[in-house]
């Protein structure tokens, strides 16, 4: 099946055409932001961290800022640094480079300031949009997509209706040729053995098993059992009553291909097929997580409802409960709540969900799009110093 999006001179595919304004640090946030809103289809990141961080930590901050650069979906990229931060402004320029897409650096001690620094970077970010912005779609296969997949505000439903229908889509694009991406650990927690036995190897099912042990173990550094932190106040309003009753509904949104490997935080994967990423269940990080893992397009199921989105990728939202859709019809993009209420199986709403991944791949705007909703965050590792 062939879609429309933007080929990238090394050789991936994006469903978008977003200018991104990365800044090294929460120091350069509102620099960045301000310049975004100068010129038209550029994007910020609201980037909180990037200094008094050390090892591990800023490393990963470090990659998740340098995956967003590399993302398909970014056809062009500004990176503003204050100067003293931690984060290597040059280094994340120049990896974000080696893609071939046009990338500048600005920094806003050398500049002489805010204002300066704004008047600089605008500027070179208006000769990148008038390059970049008038790059015609190209042909593409759907093979190309990476899916990610997301649950948030989960509910009885979730695990019934919307997170097994989402299931079947994420089944029907890897049969396709195609990638799909879930995520969450914490929502593995009593279910991790069901899916280490749909690991390709004993040696990627050892690595589910260790990725749930790590986050338990977490978890009791703080004297917190996860068996006994989960579910959330929400969750348990909509009628999930145990973790392990949760992790069973949110497995079913990874569908039931084999697991091919498990990727770290803001990893990209190596080859096709099903792959988990080890984020935490904070929805907005786990989401950044895998767009920085070179994700093009999300797929978010809901039972209470949310209306996230991503600064770089459409993210469609699903829910299963059909007064959650009625409620926040503005938010959510399909309804699966005809699958609890009897009127549609579970295939249909699968391909009424694959068919929307394959009309927004080919530029339809999902309604966090629609409304700008572009919310952002990076999981760190430890504390700031």
């Amino acid at each position: 099946m062939k879609i429309k999006g933007y080929r990238r001179k090394d050789g991936s595919f994006g469903i978008r055409n977003h200018l991104l304004v990365i800044p090294s640090s929460v120091c350069a946030s509102e620099v960045a932001a301000r310049i975004a809103s100068n010129v038209e289809g550029a994007v910020s990141i609201p980037n909180q961290h990037g200094c008094c961080q050390v090892g591990a930590d800023m490393e990963q901050v470090i990659k998740v800022l340098i995956g967003l650069g590399k993302n398909a979906n970014v056809g062009g990229v500004l990176v503003v640094g204050l100067g003293c931060e931690g984060v290597p402004t040059e280094r994340v320029a120049n990896e974000i480079a080696s893609t071939g897409k046009p990338v500048q650096y600005i920094i806003i001690q050398e500049c002489g300031g805010t204002l300066k620094a704004e008047e600089v970077g605008t500027r070179l970010l208006r000769e990148m949009a008038q390059e970049v912005l008038s790059m015609e779609k190209s042909e593409g296969d759907i093979s190309e997509l990476i899916l990610s997949i997301e649950c948030g505000g989960s509910d009885t439903t979730s695990g019934l209706a919307s997170n097994p229908a989402v299931g079947y889509a994420s089944d029907k694009l890897v049969d396709m040729g195609g990638t799909s991406i879930f995520s969450e650990t914490t929502e593995f927690i009593g279910a991790e053995h069901i899916l280490a036995r749909r690991a390709v190897t004993a040696e990627v099912g050892q690595k589910i098993l260790n990725i749930v042990k790590a986050c338990e173990d977490k978890a009791k550094t703080m004297g917190v059992d996860m068996r006994g932190g989960q579910p959330t106040p929400g969750n348990i309003e909509g009628g999930i009553t145990t973790i392990e009753e949760k992790s069973l509904g949110c497995i079913y949104k990874g569908g039931t291909k084999p697991i091919q490997d498990v990727l770290d935080y803001g990893e990209a994967p190596k080859g096709k097929g099903l792959y988990i990423m080890d984020t935490p269940g904070q929805d907005i990080e786990s989401i950044t997580g895998m767009t920085a893992g070179g994700s093009q397009i999300v797929v978010f199921t809901t039972g209470r409802g949310t209306p996230t989105g991503s600064p770089i990728c459409p993210v469609i939202k699903v829910t299963g409960n059909p007064w959650t859709y009625e409620n926040m019809k503005d938010n959510i993009d399909i309804n699966a709540g005809t699958i609890v209420e009897g009127d549609q199986s579970l295939k249909e709403v699968g391909e009424i969900i694959f068919n929307e991944i394959v009309n927004v791949a080919n530029g339809k705007l999902t309604k966090a799009e629609a409304l700008g909703h572009r919310e952002f965050g990076i999981y760190k590792l430890i504390s700031t110093f």
